[in-house]
């Protein structure tokens, strides 16, 4: 059964080449499944629909299957297993993707039924984050994230483990780097782990400079493709920064590496903004722990900015995901903005109700980004007082300062110094206004 096993992979599956690259093929024919208990899963399986596509699968056939408890086997019972497969030899499907969770032993008996690759909803994210990730550090998450997700199946799931190919369901490690003896794979782990420690260390330095500049952090956040991205790209454009534009397109995790972006105001007052990867609902919790470190940004945030796609339907259950996600990681306590997004695409919008300040823009064509930037102005640097302050040549240390960190208004140099109409913090003001002219 093993050797029939290995020699069906080495068909279907694409090749990793000689450097362990995986060589990719353009479109995989995907039949969806899942399995409906007491809640609705439509959404849920609109969402699958998505994630197939960002994995560059066609959708032929969705399958739902009502069962209050699920077949330890195969999940759902054997007369809708059969359906399926005769579903995927009519349509000459390549793959099935189940929305469940599936263990070692269920994927095996489901393979040897249908007669296709099977692959479930974790794996098919962990394959779309595998694809996108770009930095070295992302691709390390990644890579841990499905080796936690494979070791408990090395037994059920046999000799395929050591995916010979890539492509949908199969990104990640080769047989160079992935053994089905859980001691290598364990090894392995560690070694991911100790990489990942070293560069959290080295972005800890990193913060700890940036927090002495007292330079304040704004992180978007929000469910995937509701447009971070594009506001982002909108507040950079306001900024007079377009060369500094971060990629954004329509799709489920167009971004997965963490973005910061130095944002300076017209008023000359300076913030990092941060864009983040996007959540989506049964998120793989592998994943969740595998990029706790990359979220850290959003720990050490002054401001998060939550992101909601205002054009969905169903766009409470997105602020939902998201705010169980910001609590599972630490963050939910942490000072917010809602920002309603995608306006310019409906005519009607009612929020749900949220403690947090909202606000409804058009990241595309701009609308309502000059009271989102006041507002986050506001929140970041707080009361400001306007005055004019008269700094004594010998003190052009506190002259530079404030061309710096302050909104000039004008500048003139008199006798006895340099004159400074100038917009204050606070903190600042206390600190300067003896040399105040009344």
């Amino acid at each position: 059964m093993l050797l029939k096993r290995f020699l069906w992979y080495t068909k279907v599956m694409l090749r990793f080449n000689e450097n362990n690259e995986i060589i990719t093929e353009e479109n995989y024919r995907a039949i969806l499944v899942g399995l409906q208990r007491k809640e609705d899963i439509s959404y849920s399986m609109d969402e699958l629909e998505g994630l197939a596509e960002a994995a560059r699968a066609q959708v032929l056939g969705k399958v739902v299957q009502n069962l209050e408890k699920p077949n330890t086997a195969t999940l759902i019972g054997k007369g809708k297993v059969e359906e399926v497969a005769e579903l995927v030899r009519n349509m000459e499907a390549d793959v099935v993707i189940f929305n469940d969770e599936l263990s070692g032993m269920q994927l095996r008996n489901l393979e040897d039924i249908i007669g296709v690759r099977v692959i479930d909803r974790t794996i098919l994210i962990l394959d779309i984050f595998a694809e996108r990730a770009d930095s070295r550090e992302g691709k390390l998450q990644v890579e841990l994230a499905q080796l936690k997700y494979r070791l408990p199946r090395l037994t059920g799931f046999g000799k395929s483990l050591s995916r010979l190919g890539g492509g949908i369901g199969t990104r990640g490690p080769g047989e160079k780097k992935l053994e089905t003896d859980r001691r290598h794979i364990e090894r392995r782990m560690e070694d991911i782990k100790s990489e990942l420690a070293d560069l959290v260390r080295t972005r800890s330095v990193q913060r700890s400079k940036r927090q002495k500049t007292g330079i304040p952090i704004v992180a978007l956040v929000g469910y995937t493709n509701s447009g971070k991205s594009a506001l982002m790209n909108q507040i950079l454009s306001m900024a007079g920064k377009e060369e500094k534009f971060v990629r954004e397109k329509d799709m489920l995790f167009a971004t997965l590496d963490a973005q910061s972006r130095s944002v300076t105001l017209d008023d000359n007052r300076t913030f990092i903004l941060v864009d983040t990867v996007g959540f989506v609902s049964k998120l793989p919790h592998s994943l969740v722990e595998a990029f706790k470190a990359t979220l850290e940004e959003v720990l050490h945030a002054d401001l998060l900015l939550h992101v909601v796609d205002a054009s969905y339907e169903e766009s409470q259950f997105h602020v939902t995901v998201t705010d169980r996600v910001l609590t599972e990681i630490g963050a939910g306590g942490k000072e917010k903005l809602m920002i309603y997004n995608k306006m310019d695409l409906v005519s009607e919008f009612t929020p749900s109700y949220s403690d947090a300040p909202a606000f409804f823009v058009s990241a595309k064509e701009g609308n309502g980004m000059e009271e989102l930037l006041a507002a986050i102005k506001g929140c970041l640097f707080g009361e400001v007082i306007r005055t004019k302050l008269l700094i004594p040549y010998t003190r052009g240390d506190l002259a530079s300062y404030l061309c710096e960190k302050a909104a000039v208004h004008s500048m003139d140099y008199v006798e006895d110094g340099t004159l400074i109409d100038v917009e204050l913090k606070a903190e600042d003001y206390q600190r300067l206004k003896t040399y105040e002219i009344i």
